[in-house]
C-alpha cells in the first residue's frame, strides 16, 4: 500500500486553468495528503495565481510572460501580506520547465498545448510521477516522452485515459482485444457538415456536458480532441491505433472501456467531473476518499452509444493516419490544429477550416522515422506546420 502518512509533494503546472483550479480544490479537500511546492501559469491572471500560492503555501511560482513579473510580485504581497516568507518567482518561456524538473513527488502538467512538452520531459528526467493532463506533449513528443519515462511514471489525467488505466487493472495487457474511447459528440452531434459550416465560436464553446478551457472545448466540438486522445492512448498503452475504437456516448458517464479477448468489456463510469481523474493522478495507485458524487443507482437513467460520424467529423481518421505516417506527423497534426483553433476563436476563419487545414498540412509533411527523432527535430516540424497552417488560413 502507498504511504498515506507522509504528504506527497506536488508541482502544479497550469494552475490557473481548468485542470489546475480543480486540482487545488482536490488538494484542499484532502488536508495532509499533499504539499504543493510550486505553481506555474501563463501570467494572464496573476491575482488568481497569487491567491492560489497563498492558499496552498507554495514556495515558488512561475509565469511564462516575463512582463507580468512586477504585477505578480505586487499580487503576492497583497495575497500573503508584506511580512510573509518570500516566494520565489520565476518568469519566461523556460520557467515551468525549471519547476517541473525540481523533483516533486508528483508533477501535474495541466498546461494547454504543445508548449507543455519540455516541462513533461523535465518532470520525467527529475524522477517525478507525471500526472499528465497535457495530452499534446505526449502526442507531439511521442517516442521522446516514452523513452524518457520509467514504467509507471506517467499517470494519465484525461478522463478517458484514466478510465482505461483503471479498467486495465481487471486483466493482463496481453488479454486486451481493443480500447474503446467514448466521446460526448460535442455541441454539434447529429448535425451534418452543411449544418456546421457557419457555426460561431460561441456555439462551439457551448459544450453539453463538460466545462473546459476554450481550446479543449473547440477541439471537442470538432472531435479533434478525440483524435489527440486516440494518439495518446496508442502511446500510453502500447495498443495499435487500429485496435482503438471511438464511440459517441452523449451522457459522458462511461468515460472509456477496455474490451478483452474473451468478450468481456470493463467500463469506468462516474458523473462527468474532472476532479476524479485529477485526484487519481495525484494519488495513484491509491484512491482518495469522497472526491466526487458517484452515480445515483436509485434513479432511472439511460446511457446511449452511437457510431462516430466520420464524414462530418474526419479529425479522428486524420489522427489514425498521422500516427501511422511517421513519428512527427502527430506533432504536425497538433500544431496545425492549434493555429486553426486560434484563428477560429479570433473570428478569422470558419469552423470547418480548422480540420481542413490540418489535413492539408499533414499531406505536405515528409515525416521522420522514430529512431531519428530529436527534440529539436520535433520543434522544427511544429514550427513548419504552424507557419504553413498560417499561410493556408490567411487565404481561407
Amino acid at each position: 500500500m502507498p504511504d498515506v502518512t507522509t504528504p506527497r509533494t506536488v508541482t502544479l503546472l497550469g494552475s490557473t486553468g481548468s485542470i489546475g483550479t480543480q486540482a487545488i480544490d482536490v488538494v484542499g479537500a484532502h488536508p495532509g495528503r499533499f504539499r504543493v511546492e510550486a505553481l506555474s501559469a501563463g501570467g494572464s491572471d496573476v491575482g488568481l495565481l497569487a491567491r492560489q500560492a497563498a492558499t496552498v503555501g507554495a514556495r515558488a511560482v512561475a509565469i511564462a510572460d516575463p512582463e507580468r513579473v512586477g504585477a505578480l510580485r505586487d499580487a503576492l504581497v497583497a495575497a500573503l501580506g508584506p511580512d510573509a516568507p518570500r516566494v520565489e518567482v520565476l518568469a519566461g518561456p523556460g520557467a515551468a520547465t525549471d519547476l517541473a524538473g525540481r523533483g516533486s513527488d508528483v508533477v501535474l502538467n495541466g498546461i494547454t498545448g504543445s508548449v507543455g512538452l519540455r516541462p513533461t520531459l523535465a518532470a520525467l528526467a527529475g524522477g517525478s510521477t507525471l500526472a499528465l493532463a497535457n495530452k499534446e506533449s505526449l502526442v507531439v513528443g511521442g517516442s521522446l516522452v516514452k523513452a524518457a519515462a520509467a514504467p509507471g511514471q506517467i499517470v494519465p489525467v484525461d478522463s478517458e485515459h484514466s478510465a482505461i488505466a483503471q479498467a486495465l487493472r481487471g486483466g493482463a495487457r496481453d488479454e486486451v482485444r481493443r480500447l474503446v474511447l467514448t466521446a460526448s459528440g460535442g455541441p454539434f452531434r447529429g448535425r451534418s457538415r452543411d449544418d456546421i459550416k457557419k457555426v460561431t465560436a460561441d456555439e462551439a464553446l457551448a459544450h453539453p456536458t463538460w466545462s473546459m478551457g476554450p481550446v479543449v472545448t473547440v477541439n471537442s466540438a470538432s472531435l479533434m480532441n478525440k483524435g489527440l486522445e486516440l494518439i495518446e492512448a496508442h502511446l500510453l498503452f502500447d495498443v495499435p491505433v487500429d485496435d482503438i475504437a471511438v464511440v459517441v456516448h452523449p451522457q459522458s458517464v462511461v468515460h472509456s472501456m477496455v474490451e478483452f479477448h474473451d468478450g468481456s468489456t470493463i467500463a469506468q463510469a462516474s458523473p462527468p467531473d474532472m476532479r476524479l481523474p485529477i485526484a487519481l493522478g495525484l494519488s495513484w495507485p491509491a484512491r482518495l476518499d469522497v472526491v466526487s458524487p458517484p452515480c445515483d443507482w436509485t434513479q432511472a437513467a439511460s446511457w446511449t452509444f452511437e457510431p462516430l460520424d466520420e464524414a462530418t467529423f474526419p479529425a479522428v481518421g486524420l489522427a489514425r493516419a498521422a500516427a501511422a505516417a511517421s513519428a512527427t506527423h502527430p506533432a504536425v497534426y497538433n500544431a496545425a490544429n492549434e493555429q486553426g483553433v486560434a484563428a477560429f476563436l479570433a473570428g478569422r476563419i470558419g469552423f470547418l477550416d480548422i480540420v481542413e487545414t490540418v489535413e492539408r498540412v499533414l499531406g505536405e509533411h515528409d515525416g521522420v522515422a522514430p529512431d531519428a527523432v530529436t527534440l529539436e527535430g520535433v520543434e522544427s516540424a511544429e514550427a513548419w506546420a504552424r507557419a504553413r497552417a498560417d499561410e493556408i488560413l490567411a487565404r481561407s
